[in-house]
């Protein structure tokens, strides 16, 4: 794979994960109901879960846009995406990009176990 699509993969996989951060930041309302309700019973008032939530997006968003070791934060955005969906299958009519959006990240995954 070219560095070109390379970069273009991180910066699409990272930009799926920097819109939601700077979204749960800005309007966390719009955003809570993407939380699973289990997530949602760890006893952990729901503004500081959305910060965290939000953090976990903006790490692995840094993490993909770097570059570093870019199999293990591409698996967990795949991981991650994988799992938005599953437990909102409800919403699908929206969610249905974040389909392709993790099987962009495994493929960029699995290019760099090739390179």
């Amino acid at each position: 794979m070219s560095k070109t699509s390379h970069l273009l993969l991180r910066i699409a996989i990272a930009f799926a994960f920097l819109y939601p951060a700077y979204g749960f930041w800005t309007n966390p309302g719009n955003w809570v109901g993407y939380i699973p309700a289990f997530a949602r019973g760890f006893g952990i008032s729901e503004s500081v879960l959305i910060m965290l939530i939000a953090g976990l997006h903006l790490v692995i968003a840094l993490w993909i846009l770097s570059g570093w070791r870019i199999f293990l934060p591409s698996l967990i955005a795949a991981v991650f995406l994988g799992t938005i969906v599953y437990f909102n299958q409800n919403q699908l009519n929206v969610l249905f990009r974040d389909i392709s959006l993790a099987l962009v990240a495994l493929a960029l995954a699995f290019s760099s176990r090739h390179s």
